[in-house]
């Protein structure tokens, strides 16, 4: 037995990791189907489960609202913070200039920085800095802070990328009379792309997930995972689960998605 156990130490150790990590997806998921009347904590078993969350997941104030402005929040800060992540991270990799260390090492300051001490440092610039041209703490301060820590993340997987790169396909591309806009264009920039688009995806769901950040620059506008915790105070509700679960399976057939392909192109 004991021989047995140590053979697959590793495989049972990755399924208790796995079980635990999915877990709290699980619950999500199974108190989407809850058929409760006032409080969504507790399994109510008299009718339960019900597929009438699923078809109304709008039934409850607000959440679909709140994910709306997440959604929208999400876009703008991940549509912004590639742009200028992937130029820092071209300038960081193909150029050399004065600063260039310090500059990497500024670069993980905001990754490395507890976010209850960006939020509350941002709540101090936004308040005291920016009031006095007419900037209010809502929808335009939460996008400021979101584009100033996801743009961290977005220069480090694209320098990564880069870093990888054969520079010798380049080379051969330019010994082929291609000019420095056509190299880029036909080789450097198709071969990052796919890092660029991780590191936007990435992006998207740091903004879409965050919380404390939020919650000190966000005024009176409500995010969805704002909402999650104002509602669990009287009871999550479970419309609440149902797009949280359903945003799990669309970043789950995204990431599977893209596997795939990066599977198909190789071959």
């Amino acid at each position: 037995m004991i021989r047995w156990i140590g053979n697959r130490f590793a495989m049972i150790t990755a399924l208790l990791v796995l079980f635990y990590l999915f877990l709290p997806v699980a619950y999500t998921f199974a108190f989407s189907f809850n058929n409760y009347k006032k409080s969504n904590i507790t399994w109510n078993p008299e009718g339960s489960p019900t597929l009438k969350h699923w078809k109304d997941p709008c039934g409850a104030p607000g959440v679909c609202e709140s994910l709306v402005t997440s959604i929208q929040i999400g876009f703008l800060a991940t549509v912004v913070a590639t742009v200028l992540g992937t130029m820092l991270a071209f300038a960081m990799v193909r150029h050399r200039f004065r600063g260039r260390a310090t500059s990497n090492v500024l670069v993980f300051v905001p990754m490395a920085t507890p976010e209850i001490v960006l939020g509350a440092s941002l709540l101090t610039i936004f308040v005291q800095g920016f009031s006095n041209v007419g900037l209010r703490l809502g929808f335009w301060t939460i996008v400021i802070a979101h584009i100033m820590f996801c743009v961290s993340f977005v220069v480090v997987t694209v320098k990564a990328r880069l870093q990888s790169l054969d520079p010798r396909l380049e080379e051969a591309a330019q010994d082929l009379y291609a000019g420095p806009g056509s190299t880029f264009w036909k080789v450097t920039f198709p071969l990052v792309l796919p890092g660029i688009v991780g590191a936007a995806l990435l992006a998207f769901s740091l903004s879409f997930d965050d919380f404390i950040i939020t919650n000190f620059v966000s005024g009176n506008e409500t995010t969805f995972p704002k909402f999650v915790y104002i509602s669990y105070l009287r009871g999550i509700p479970a419309q609440a689960n149902v797009i949280g679960f359903s945003m799990f399976v669309i970043a789950l057939a995204l990431v599977v998605g893209g596997q795939l392909i990066g599977n198909a192109r190789k071959k």
